[in-house]
Parts: C-alpha cells; structure tokens; sequence
C-alpha cells in the first residue's frame, strides 16, 4: 500500500540533553509537584485581558506533545472574540441544560451537587480566552487521501495534560469542560473540517478576586503508586 507516513529514510541526529545531579532532580521534581499542586478548576475567572503571547507559548508547549507516528493530530482553536463566545455559551448551555435534567441520570447529577456546578456557564462569556482541542480523526496525503492518524485521542489527551501544566506554570487558570452533545454544533460554529471532533473545551484567564473553589483534598502518594 502507499506509504503515508514519514519519510522512510528521515535523518535520525545525535541527541543530548543536560543531565541533572541526582540532588537537583530531586529539588526541581518537588518544585514541579508543588507548582502542579496548587492547580486548581476554576469555575469564576475574569475578564482581565491576557497577553496573547502567553497563549501562543502554551498552545506551543502542548504541541510538543507525543503522537502515534507524530502524526500530531490537534488542533488548538483559540476564540476571543466577544461575539464567538457568546454563541459557544448559548450552544453549551442549551445542551447541558438537556444533560442535567434528561440525559446524565440522578445519580451523575446528584454527584456534581458538592461541586455546585450546573448548566450555567458564565466563565464561557468571561474568560477573556476558550480554548477548544479537536482531534483529528484522520488526517488528508497530498493527493486528497485519507492518512491514518494513529491513537489520535490518546495523543491528543496527553496534549491536553501538557497543555493545562504549561498554563499553571504561568498562573493561569481553567477548568476542563467536555460539553456532551456539543461538538458537532460547535465544530460547524467554528468552521472545522469533518475530520476534527472536539475534545475538550478550557476557558482560560485569571480567577476572579472572589472565587472559591471546593475543599477539595487529592490521594496520597501510596493510594496512586504501586511499585512491584
């Protein structure tokens, strides 16, 4: 069959890399868990603007990522456009709405009540960002065939994770929203191709002075690590 891939004889070069004392790792493997600590999803974000800049930085940082045969099968749309946002929330909310009242179940909604969450969405006209990850089903050769995009959303979540530490790392916030049967109305909003289904869906900005967030507590090491 055609190759779709690479180029088969792509040039492999020396790597290296800077190698840490053992100390070091030490110190900066704490450091990076007490920064990573501190994230938090945050539902009240303001409309203080961000600089641009920062975002192209994260949204490079997350496209660093690996990807089955580094097929890179993400797309990052970023919207800040005041009228866009709107719409993303009229969609999201008529949706979510459905969700809570017919489509999750008691027993799903009655687990969210703790977090006080519901179908109003207010961060999404807020946030002076939304971030919208799509992952690309397939991709196209350039003879208009299909290319096969190998582990596209286990690809494109690992993006995602990278993507929300390189966002704490510059003290902005989110909070990871998948809005169910949104994606395609959303897709078409944003003039996506039909290989595209959206994944998850993060506004991004600073939190307000006066949010609060669930007293929340995370499981401790040997609760998460078994070593064998």
């Amino acid at each position: 069959k055609e190759w779709q891939g690479l180029d088969e004889n792509v040039a492999h070069v020396p790597f290296f890399v800077e190698r840490y004392s053992e100390a070091e790792m030490i110190k900066r493997s704490q450091m990076f868990y007490e920064l990573l600590n501190k994230r938090r999803s945050v539902r009240f974000l303001s409309d203080e603007p961000v600089p641009k800049e920062v975002i192209d930085n994260v949204i490079r940082t997350a496209g660093t990522s690996p990807s089955g045969a580094h097929t890179e099968p993400w797309t990052f749309v970023v919207v800040q456009d005041p009228y866009l946002k709107h719409k993303i929330r009229e969609i999201v909310e008529e949706e979510e709405e459905i969700n809570y009242k017919k489509r999750m179940g008691d027993r799903w909604v009655n687990d969210l009540k703790r977090l006080r969450t519901n179908w109003i969405k207010e961060y999404l006209d807020t946030a002076p960002y939304l971030i919208l990850v799509f992952k690309q089903v397939y991709g196209r050769l350039p003879n208009g065939k299909k290319k096969t995009h190998y582990y596209n959303e286990i690809s494109v979540s690992i993006a995602c994770g990278i993507l929300l530490a390189a966002l704490q790392n510059v003290g902005l916030y989110t909070v990871t929203s998948t809005p169910l049967n949104c994606g395609p109305q959303l897709r078409v909003l944003l003039q996506r191709p039909a290989n595209e289904k959206l994944l998850l869906l993060l506004p991004v900005g600073y939190p307000k002075k006066d949010a609060t967030v669930p007293a929340l507590t995370r499981k401790p090491l040997e609760d998460i690590m078994v070593v064998m």
